[in-house]
């Protein structure tokens, strides 16, 4: 099935008694035991509402098997934590997620785990590989900065070494970039984004073989970061447009880029979809499309950024993406505000970037928004 079909029908529980054609929503928490080989609860991440959000994932991804969580965080941490101990090695790119660089940065040290922040390309990845070295954390493109680098070529050495890779598909989804068909082992997604789409729900989902999948239950049941059946429900009813959702965003996404490119008042736009864009041609081979995320600086001598932001009318001051309205927000007091400002300044998240979920609007009314509020006097 393509990507839409898959959206709409992959996963879905079949309802034999009543015959709908949704998936119920199973409030038990408590499920009878006897005559059965799995009793279903909530905490063992196998109930029938979290196996069809999971089983809809895997079929978009092209995975076996996935824990379901209840935010991106617990998704990335239980991942992690499961492929590395005290005295192992992990390298992680240095523009991953605010969350996933403080999770590393607060907790590793405590934990006995070292940990590598490298420069985002692939070649910096694979020197970071020590003999210790057990897991390897990316993201492509990245957050805030929409780098991009190739895929294929970590996963590679990653491989013949026998380290797990961890791929945080978040800002791309599954609809424009498939990690796992590039030699990716784990694909994690906060589906609090663009799997949800509404801004209305939070989880998160990890999705790789079987062997993985159940190597990483197992932590995930001591650790209980599962997700109830009501959210359950909304998520895997949210993933059926989501191709529809994607498509139209990252083709918003596109003449929105275009767009702050031709305007004097912005120094440098972040979008792989542009054709100057470095990795745009590495972008091209491994996805799909280039995704509705999006970041810009203004040039603070021509307009300040508090004063643009509260200038918008449609697009949203807001934290978290994916939703179907638009929102911006500046990462340096958002979503990487816990990342001190000697390491933001290091990695290139200024004051005056700004970071933008692109929505599913009339692009025409988007442009018109950013134009006027840059130059309303």
């Amino acid at each position: 099935m393509k990507k839409e079909t898959q959206c709409v029908h992959s996963g879905s529980y079949r309802d034999s008694q009543e015959r709908g054609i949704n998936t119920p929503i199973f409030t038990s928490s408590s499920y009878e035991y006897l005559d059965r080989e799995e009793t279903p609860y909530p905490r063992n991440f196998n109930t029938p509402n979290q196996d069809a959000v999971v089983r809809k994932v895997c079929a978009l991804e092209g995975a076996e098997s996935g824990v379901l969580f209840s935010s991106g965080m617990a998704a990335m941490s239980t991942a992690i934590l499961a492929f590395a101990v005290s005295g192992d090695h992990v390298v992680m790119l240095d523009e991953l997620y605010g969350g996933t660089h403080a999770f590393a940065t607060d907790a590793f040290e405590r934990l006995g785990i070292e940990y590598s922040f490298v420069a985002t390309d692939a070649k910096s990845v694979c020197q970071a590989i020590a003999p210790h070295t057990k897991v390897i954390v990316i993201e492509s493109p990245t957050n805030p900065l929409l780098h991009v680098f190739d895929i294929r070529e970590i996963a590679k050495r990653a491989r013949e070494k026998g380290i797990t890779t961890i791929f945080d598909n978040t800002f791309a989804s599954p609809v424009n970039q498939n990690p796992l068909k590039l030699g990716i082992d784990i694909v994690v997604h906060s589906g609090t984004k663009y799997l949800g789409g509404h801004s209305d729900i939070c989880s998160g989902v990890a999705v790789t073989s079987r062997e993985r999948a159940e190597h990483i239950r197992a932590l995930a049941k001591h650790l209980g970061g599962s997700l109830n059946a009501v959210t359950c429900y909304l998520l895997e009813r949210s993933l059926k447009t989501l191709a529809l959702r994607v498509d139209r965003q990252s083709d918003n996404a596109l003449r929105v880029a275009e767009f702050l490119e031709t305007e004097e008042r912005v120094s440098r736009v972040y979008y792989p979809g542009l054709p100057g864009f470095p990795g745009h041609d590495i972008a091209a081979s491994q996805m799909k499309a280039y995704g509705g995320m999006l970041s810009f600086e203004l040039d603070e001598g021509l307009v300040d950024t508090s004063t643009f932001l509260r200038r918008l009318l449609i697009i949203k001051p807001a934290v978290s993406l994916g939703g179907i309205e638009s929102t911006i927000c500046a990462p340096a007091v958002t979503s990487h505000a816990r990342i001190s400002a000697e390491e933001r300044k290091r990695i290139g998240i200024t004051n005056s970037l700004l970071r933008l979920s692109v929505g599913i609007e009339h692009v025409d009314d988007l442009i018109d928004d950013l134009e006027q509020a840059m130059h309303t006097k």
